[in-house]
């Protein structure tokens, strides 16, 4: 078959299917025109999910008979000044949508210019051009899409429903008034619920506008980025480790205001919270980046979703490092989704109605006090089966009240922390609970923090500090510990022994199926070094190699953290309490362990109160 001409209407059509995706792309690549055009507010109205109607309405600059009439031809665009492909600084610049979409659909086009007498309608039905009318309008362009695909079936079956391509229409347009906080953004149509997004400006704006898209819930557990590096400017918002979703769909990218999925900055992102969030759970972050337009090319993508940094290592330092500044920032601040959680948990207590009553007799109810979980408490006398409703305050005699605040029994007996004590962010402890709980108040609230997790973490920190200034400091043994394993285990140890002398830990081979522990990381303690040894060797055949324990130097001493912190079931005293508390306000990330759990969770005063339904 000999070479042959496409015709213009085939070729329009073909690149239809790349630009014209699915109605969310028509959505995406009109509103991008609309800001380019300067548009203060856009309006979009569909039906159908797009299919059958999508209606952008903006107020910009408006176009001239003359760039009406060639805004419908193929490569046609005004945002190219010098044909330099390496300075790109509008959203679009191919000049193919407008073709593209004519050329599937029945698309019309309203334009008014500043100081013209009216506007004009140009219409193009699925590849065939109307001459241009007058019509009358405001200031600004109105673009309306019909009956997309109505004439290219095979494009039409594979669209999904009306309510699946109208959520991915909403999902466009949300991440387009992300990027532009000072356009104000109206969603509205048969298919679909209304949204409003008002345009904001000045300080804080950027935080104002993902407040109304992603929600308030973000903007209250979130830190902000401001970093500078390379050339590379990082803003935006970044959740806290113990604020995750099951997937990462809540992870937005712009890069020179332009929506992107790129895997440098999802790599960055997943390394710069590797610390700190649960497996299989993924960070609400919000990451605006801003890099000269000859570092970055935008240009590799049809519908422009992708890009490619010239310098992807300098790009990916500086969002590790604004995010790591940031979490540090943060201190121990976990977020407040873990108290709603807490209180969310609770339950109002129901009280059994007695067998033996009959439907026109008054409920009678049981009452059986509750086993205390406070070690050392005792029960006030009076408060027994003999007497069940006796009031318990008083019941509980001076004398008792002195009992309970010997610090063997972990009971702090006071209502309210002192001036002092209420300056401090996690407060005083007052009682332990089932061997793992602190329970402590300050001036705000109550909190609950788990003593395992809390020290895991200040361990965690401790050693990586250790390990950043040289080798950890470790302490001998005066007895060596031998620990029995399997052959290939003890051969795995002894060639990374050499490496594991940098984390505090010396070992030897004792025997062909023994290891002789000789000196532990001095932050050990009297930890579980059998634990630790057996964990360290799963670790290494998992890696399947001893050049692996340097590049796991952050999984080795999160063991080592683990098996060399407070365990779950000892018993601390109040002082040792209160020193875990202190310890975590001045360390960084302790408001998660190294597992990404949080660490304690706060309930305030009104979320108590609200327990027992005192509150409006």
């Amino acid at each position: 078959m000999p070479i042959r001409q496409l015709p213009e209407d085939l070729i329009n059509r073909i690149a239809a299917g790349e630009v014209v995706e699915r109605p969310a792309s028509v959505v995406k690549e009109l509103v991008e025109n609309a800001i380019d055009a300067g548009a203060s507010r856009v309006g979009i109205t569909t039906g159908g999910g797009g299919k059958t109607l999508i209606r952008i309405e903006d107020d910009g600059i408006g176009m001239h008979e003359d760039d009406l009439v060639l805004s419908v031809e193929r490569h046609a665009t005004s945002k190219l000044s010098a044909d330099d492909l390496d300075d790109i600084r509008t959203l679009g610049f191919r000049g193919e949508a407008l073709a593209s979409i004519g050329s599937v659909a029945e698309l019309s086009i309203c334009s008014r210019p500043e100081g013209a007498q009216s506007g004009l309608r140009l219409e193009v039905r699925f590849g065939l051009r109307v001459a241009p009318m007058p019509q009358a309008m405001n200031r600004g362009t109105t673009v309306e899409v019909k009956n997309l695909f109505a004439r290219v079936p095979a494009r039409l079956k594979f669209l999904k429903s009306d309510r699946a391509e109208a959520a991915a229409i909403t999902d466009v347009v949300k991440r387009l008034a992300m990027a532009n906080p000072a356009v104000h953004f109206v969603l509205s149509g048969t298919d679909r619920s209304a949204l409003n997004w008002p345009a904001v400006n000045g300080t804080g704006a950027l935080e104002a506008r993902l407040a109304q898209v992603i929600g308030d819930d973000f903007a209250q557990n979130a830190v902000p980025l401001a970093m500078s590096r390379h050339g590379v400017v990082v803003a935006g918002l970044a959740g806290l480790p113990t604020y995750t979703r099951a997937n990462s769909l809540s992870q937005f990218y712009f890069v020179n205001g332009r929506s992107v999925r790129d895997k440098v900055l999802v790599g960055a992102i997943r390394a710069a919270y590797a610390d700190y969030t649960f497996r299989d759970r993924f960070p609400v972050v919000a990451l605006y980046l801003a890099i000269d337009p000859g570092e970055v090319d935008v240009n590799v993508h049809p519908a422009k979703a992708e890009l490619r940094f010239r310098d992807q290592r300098a790009v990916r330092g500086a969002v590790i490092r604004a995010v790591g500044e940031a979490l540090a920032a943060a201190g121990f601040k976990a977020s407040t989704s873990v108290a709603e959680d807490v209180l969310g948990a609770f339950t109002a207590p129901t009280c059994p109605s007695s067998p033996q009553s009959s439907p026109g007799a008054s409920p009678s109810y049981s009452y059986r006090p509750p086993e205390p979980a406070f070690a050392g408490y005792e029960r006030p006398r009076g408060y027994g089966a003999d007497n069940p409703f006796s009031p318990v305050f008083g019941a509980v005699t001076q004398s008792g009240l002195a009992g309970l605040a010997e610090p063997s029994a972990r009971f702090e007996p006071h209502v309210a922390p002192t001036p002092q004590e209420a300056d401090f962010p996690l407060g005083t402890a007052r009682a332990q609970m089932f061997d793992n709980f602190i329970i402590a108040q300050n001036g705000e609230g109550l909190l609950l923090v788990d003593q395992h997790a809390a020290h895991e973490r200040l361990v965690y920190e401790r050693f990586k500090t250790q390990l950043a200034a040289g080798p950890v400091p470790s302490q001998a043994q005066l007895i060596p510990i031998v620990i029995d394993l399997p052959e290939e285990d003890c051969v795995r140890l002894e060639e990374a022994a050499p490496d594991l002398e940098r984390f505090g830990l010396y070992l030897e081979r004792f025997g062909p199926r023994a290891i002789a522990v000789r000196e532990t990381p001095a932050l050990l303690g009297t930890g579980d070094v059998d634990g630790l040894i057996r964990d360290l060797a799963d670790g290494l055949a998992e890696w399947d190699s001893t050049a692996a324990v340097t590049d796991r130097m952050e999984a080795i001493i999160a063991r080592m953290a683990c098996h060399g912190s407070v365990r779950s079931g000892r018993r601390l005293r109040l002082d040792e309490m209160n020193a875990l508390l202190r310890d975590m306000e001045a360390t960084p990330h302790s408001g998660q362990c190294i597992h990404g759990r949080p660490t304690y969770v706060e309930l305030k005063k009104k979320d108590i109160e609200r327990l027992f339904g005192r509150s409006r």
